[in-house]
C-alpha cells in the first residue's frame, strides 16, 4: 500500500543565482567550502563564497567576456572549482566541467566542440592548454587556479584579488529557461554527446531533492567524487549550498577514511563500487577476529528485533567501535551513479548506517528517483520525487518496460545534435534507456540498461547487473562483466570475463600451504560461478567464464566502459 509522504518545507529559488544569493544572506559567516588539500584559496564561509563570485565575474567581464559565452573548467575537487562554476552560473555565463581523466585528445575535442571562449583549469592542464592553445583558435582567455610560470595564462587568485566586488542589483539577470551549463558524456572525436542543463533544471532538482531528504546546516559533506559529475556538482555541491551545509574535499580516494574522521563528515555521496569496497573490508575484519566472527552475527540478528521494536540508535551503540572508524559522526551514506548492490545496502544497514540510493541521468540534471529516510527499500531505486512523472513504456507481462520520465529537471536537448535529442524524446517524455518497473507501493526498480539485454534462446530478457552483483559479492572476484556470447549451435548463452582478487588468493595459499597456479584459480573461480548458479533461474545461469589480466576500463563514475571489451587487443 503507498502511504502519504510528508514533504520538507524547503526554501524555493528559480535560478542558481537565486540560491547562491539567498543562502549567503542567511548563513553568512558560516562555512561553507574547505579544502583538505593546500590550495590557493583552502576555505571560504559563506559570505566570502558570494564575495569571492561577485569579484571573480566582474573580473571575467572585464576581460572582455559578455554574457552567455562558454567557459570550460577542468580540474581537481577543490573550492576553486566550486567559485568557478558557480560565478558562470551567477553571471549568466554557460559552464562546460570536463571530466579531468579524459585523454588530451578528447580534452581538446571537448573545448572545441563546446564552443568555449575561455578555460578555468588547474596547474596540471597547464602544459596541454600551453602546447594546443594556437589551435583552439576560440579561446580568449585562459585562467590558471594555481600560480604557474607558463606564459600567457592569467592567474584566478590575482584576478579576484585586484578586481572589484559588484553589487548584488549588478548581476546579470538570469533566464532560468536558458542553457546554463553543457555536459558532454563522450569526448570522442566525432562522438561528442554536450547535455544541455538550464538553471531550471538544477534548481527544481534540488528543491526536490531536500523536500525528500532534508539536509541542515550542520551537515558536513565530505566530496570525493568527480566534480564536473551532475551527480558530484548537483548533489555533493549544490545541494550542500542551498541547504546551508559545508563541503569538504577529500586530499584523494587512498584518504577518505581519514579525512571522513578529520572533518566528522555526516553526509557521504558515493558510487557503488566504493561502499562495496568499505562493506567487504568490514565483513573481512570480522570473519579474520575469532571472537568478532563469533559474536557479531548473533549481535545483528539481536539488535534487529530491538530496532524494530523502536530504539533506533541501538545498532550505534552497540557497533560503535566500527562507527568510530568513518568519524563518528556520519548521518547518511548516499549511492549513486549506479545501482548498488541490494546486500552491500541491507549489510551496512545492520551495522547502523544508514544507507540510501537514488536514480538518475546527467539528461535529468540528475535525479529522478530517491529513497527518503522514512519510506526505503533497498532493492529500489526510489521513488519519484515530488515534480518528476515516471512511466514504464511498453510493459511486458512482468510489467518490465523502458523507464520515461518527465518533469522539470529534463535536459534541454543535446548541443548541436537536434537528431540524437529527437531520438531520446517522445513528446515530452524523456527515454531514459533503463529498464524497470513499479512496484504496488510507488518504488521504481531498475532491471538493466536497454543496450545491455542478453535475449535468451526462449526469448526471455536477461540483465547481466543482476548476475554481475552476485558473482561480485565473492571475495575471489575483484570485478566481471556479464554478456551473451554464441555457442556452437549459434544460441545465446550467458558468459561472463572476470578479474580476479589477487589479495584473497594470497590469503588462501597462505592459510592452507598451497601454491597459485592457474589450477588452483580455475577451480575456485569455478566454484564461485557455480554458488552464483544456483542463486539463479536457469536461463540465467552462466556457461562460460574467462579470466582476464587487466582490469576494465571505467568511466568517472566507475562504470564499466562495456562497449569496449572485446574491442580490447
Amino acid at each position: 500500500m503507498k502511504k502519504d509522504l510528508q514533504l520538507y518545507d524547503v526554501p524555493k529559488i528559480v535560478s542558481i543565482q537565486d540560491m547562491v544569493i539567498q543562502s549567503a544572506q542567511k548563513y553568512g559567516s558560516k562555512l561553507a567550502l574547505e579544502d583538505l588539500n593546500i590550495t590557493p584559496l583552502q576555505t571560504v564561509d559563506y559570505n566570502g563564497l558570494l564575495d569571492n563570485i561577485l569579484k571573480f565575474g566582474t573580473a571575467l567581464q572585464s576581460l572582455g567576456l559578455n554574457e552567455r559565452a562558454h567557459i570550460a573548467i577542468i580540474g581537481e575537487n577543490r573550492v576553486q572549482w566550486a567559485i568557478s562554476f558557480l560565478t558562470c552560473m551567477c553571471f549568466n555565463y554557460v559552464a562546460v566541467p570536463i571530466d579531468k581523466m579524459l585523454t588530451e585528445n578528447e580534452i581538446l575535442n571537448i573545448i572545441h566542440e563546446s564552443d568555449s571562449e575561455a578555460i578555468i583549469f588547474s596547474e596540471n592542464y597547464a602544459d596541454l592548454i600551453a602546447e594546443h592553445k594556437t589551435s583552439l583558435k576560440k579561446l580568449k582567455q585562459m585562467i590558471c587556479m594555481d600560480k604557474t610560470s607558463a606564459n600567457g595564462f592569467l592567474i584566478m587568485m590575482d584576478l579576484i584579488n585586484k578586481s572589484k566586488r559588484c553589487s548584488i542589483n549588478d548581476l546579470p539577470k538570469i533566464n532560468p529557461e536558458e542553457m546554463a551549463e553543457i555536459i558532454f558524456t563522450s569526448g570522442s572525436l566525432g562522438r561528442a554527446k554536450g547535455v544541455m542543463l538550464s538553471q531550471k533544471n538544477l534548481a527544481a532538482n534540488l528543491v526536490d531533492m531536500v523536500s525528500m531528504l532534508m539536509m541542515y546546516p550542520e551537515d558536513k559533506f565530505l566530496s570525493v567524487l568527480p566534480m564536473h559529475h551532475t551527480y558530484e556538482c548537483t548533489c555533493g555541491m549544490m545541494c550542500p549550498i542551498y541547504s546551508g551545509s559545508s563541503v569538504h574535499y577529500a586530499r584523494s580516494l587512498k584518504t577518505i577514511v581519514d579525512d571522513i574522521q578529520k572533518v566528522k563528515a555526516t553526509m557521504l555521496l558515493g558510487v557503488p563500487l566504493l561502499f562495496d569496497k568499505m562493506f567487504k573490508r568490514i565483513t573481512k575484519a570480522i570473519s579474520d577476529d575469532k571472537v568478532k566472527s563469533k559474536i557479531v552475527p548473533p549481535l545483528v540478528k539481536l539488535t534487529n528485533i530491538i530496532a524494530k521494536a523502536g530504539a533506533k540508535d541501538i545498532k550505534k551503540k552497540i557497533f560503535k567501535e566500527m562507527h568510530e572508524k568513518f568519524g563518528g559522526h556520519v548521518r547518511i551514506f548516499i549511492a549513486g551513479g549506479a545501482a548498488p548492490d541490494p546486500m552491500v545496502a541491507k549489510g551496512l544497514r545492520e551495522f547502523g548506517f544508514t544507507f540510501l540510493q537514488g536514480y538518475g541521468l546527467t539528461e535529468t540534471a540528475p535525479i529522478l528517483a530517491l529513497n527518503r529516510l522514512d519510506a526505503y527499500k533497498d532493492d529500489a531505486a526510489g521513488l519519484p520525487l515530488p515534480s518528476v512523472e515516471l512511466k514504464i513504456h511498453n510493459p511486458s507481462e512482468e510489467g518490465n518496460g523502458e523507464i520515461f520520465a518527465k518533469g522539470p529537471n529534463v535536459m534541454l536537448g543535446y548541443y548541436k545534435n537536434q537528431k540524437l535529442t529527437d531520438d531520446v524524446f517522445e513528446g515530452e517524455w524523456f527515454k531514459t534507456g533503463d529498464i524497470g518497473y513499479m512496484d504496488q507501493d510507488g518504488f521504481l526498480h531498475i532491471n538493466g540498461r536497454k543496450k545491455n539485454v542478453i535475449i535468451s534462446k526462449s526469448g526471455k530478457n536477461i540483465f547481466p547487473e543482476e548476475i554481475e552483483d552476485i558473482l561480485n559479492r565473492s571475495p575471489y572476484i575483484m570485478e566481471c562483466l556479464v554478456y551473451g556470447e554464441k555457442d556452437l549451435k549459434q544460441d545465446e548463452i550467458i558468459a561472463v570475463q572476470l578479474v580476479v582478487n589477487a589479495e584473497s588468493f594470497i590469503e588462501l595459499s597462505e592459510s592452507k600451504g598451497i601454491e597459485i597456479n592457474d589450477d588452483l584459480i580455475n577451480k575456485v573461480i569455478a566454484e564461485e560461478v557455480e554458488r552464483a548458479n544456483k542463486q539463479l533461474a536457469p536461463y540465467k545461469q552462466i556457461r562460460q567464464f574467462n579470466l582476464r589480466e587487466k582490469e576494465f576500463e571505467k568511466t568517472t563514475t566507475q562504470k564499466i566502459k562495456r562497449y569496449l571489451v572485446g574491442k580490447e587487443e
